[in-house]
């Protein structure tokens, strides 16, 4: 097995923890801190791990809901399972799922 790692965000427990409730709060929050994102990309920080985060918007959601960057970022080591090598050392090929054929039949037997 090899070892990678990843991350859980925990925006969305801390806004809670602290009583916003709505994704919409952070707008005007955000841009008190020279952050401006529109509702649907606040919406998307709340809601799903973002795949990258400006350092701005990092730094404003730690003044806004006061807290450090480990407290927003847990990194997780994720256990991946790889495939053995085989007696040539290849990992064999990859192999297309079996393809099954299928007849249409309409009503009518046409």
């Amino acid at each position: 097995m090899t070892k990678t790692m990843g991350y859980r965000w925990h925006l969305r427990r801390l806004m809670a923890e602290r009583e916003l409730f709505q994704t919409t709060d952070l707008v005007p929050l955000l841009a008190e801190h020279g952050v401006h994102l529109s509702r649907e990309q606040v919406f998307r920080l709340v809601t799903q791990p973002p795949q990258r985060l400006s350092m701005d918007t990092l730094a404003a959601l730690c003044a806004i809901l006061s807290c450090t960057p480990g407290d927003l970022i847990e990194v997780i080591e994720v256990r991946a399972q790889v495939a053995k090598p085989t007696a040539t050392g290849d990992t064999g090929p990859a192999t297309a799922p079996p393809t099954r054929r299928t007849r249409v039949r309409r009503p009518g037997g046409l």
